[in-house]
């Protein structure tokens, strides 16, 4: 097995093969934790990546499964014993982080870290990583303390500007963003005035430099927005015969997961749809700088 493979992208070939031979074995999970004498949340957190499975526990699951191609074996071997390391950028893993972030939050991240493309779709605000600090503060005081505590707010915050870091340290490295985004998420100014003045100019520089290819759906362009629109979706490396490789990430703010079945490809398709009603990288570029200059009277007014 190469050495560059890293935990994250092992225990991601590793679940998903485990769920496909499941499946083409017509076997259920309740059935596989009956036969293996595991509980059933094992067998749950194993296929969705909480948890990475031993060797001791793979050999006889593959038995189970009818997996006897000796040289799948030996990888999915391979891949288990480096899918059970600690996987890079550990800095979520701190004690007082970890505890305030959802399961499916920390596998985001380790997401982030491998994939070679990440496409937002946004219609409410800006993407995670692309948020300036005061913009990403601004977003979290909006939820109550019955819905998110103050203190797992204020280390969220700090950990999407941790995110933000690093996904914008790999542009030009491995990385390419495209970011979609509803005409209102440019025009609603989370954190007032000067805090989306800020936020703008950001995105404005970071399009300028051409570090990131971003495009906004206009009110008039005619295209219907489905309920489900908001989702951030990471390529990995290619598959076999040039299979996409690829994890969804869907969050309503109270609630969030990572979708990694066959519904994925769809989502990829639906993006390149509303891409192409979308405006051009360089329309959108006038039209922020437009709301900037607009913010900017606005800042000056009330000075």
């Amino acid at each position: 097995m190469a050495d560059e493979v890293s935990p994250t992208i092992a225990r991601y070939k590793v679940r998903l093969a485990i769920r496909d031979a499941r499946e083409r074995a017509n076997v259920t999970q309740p059935q596989v934790a009956e036969a293996m004498e595991w509980s059933l949340s094992k067998v749950i957190r194993i296929e969705n990546g909480d948890v990475s499975i031993a060797p001791n526990d793979l050999r006889p699951l593959l038995t189970y499964l009818e997996v006897r191609d000796r040289g799948t074996v030996t990888e999915l071997l391979e891949l288990t014993k480096i899918a059970r390391k600690r996987p890079r950028g550990e800095w979520y893993q701190k004690p007082g982080v970890k505890e305030h972030m959802t399961g499916p939050m920390l596998r985001l991240v380790e997401f982030e870290a491998e994939a070679v493309e990440i496409r937002y779709y946004q219609v409410y605000y800006m993407p995670g990583p692309l948020q300036v600090p005061a913009y990403t503060w601004a977003n979290l005081a909006n939820f109550e303390q019955g819905d998110i505590p103050l203190e797992t707010r204020r280390l969220r915050a700090q950990a999407r500007e941790r995110r933000r870091e690093a996904v914008l340290s790999r542009l030009g490295n491995g990385l390419r963003i495209y970011a979609l985004l509803d005409e209102s998420v440019l025009l609603r100014p989370i954190g007032g005035p000067d805090v989306f003045l800020q936020q703008l100019q950001d995105l404005h520089d970071l399009m300028s430099a051409e570090k990131i290819n971003l495009r906004v759906l206009r009110f008039d362009s005619g295209y219907t927005v489905t309920n489900n629109a908001t989702f951030d979706l990471l390529t990995l490396e290619s598959g076999k015969d040039g299979e996409r490789n690829e994890v969804l990430y869907v969050e309503t703010g109270l609630q969030d997961e990572i979708v990694d079945d066959r519904s994925v490809p769809k989502y990829h398709d639906r993006f390149d749809k509303i891409w192409h009603a979308a405006a051009t990288e360089d329309e959108t570029l006038e039209f922020i700088a437009d709301r900037i200059k607009a913010l900017q009277d606005q800042v000056r007014a009330t000075g």
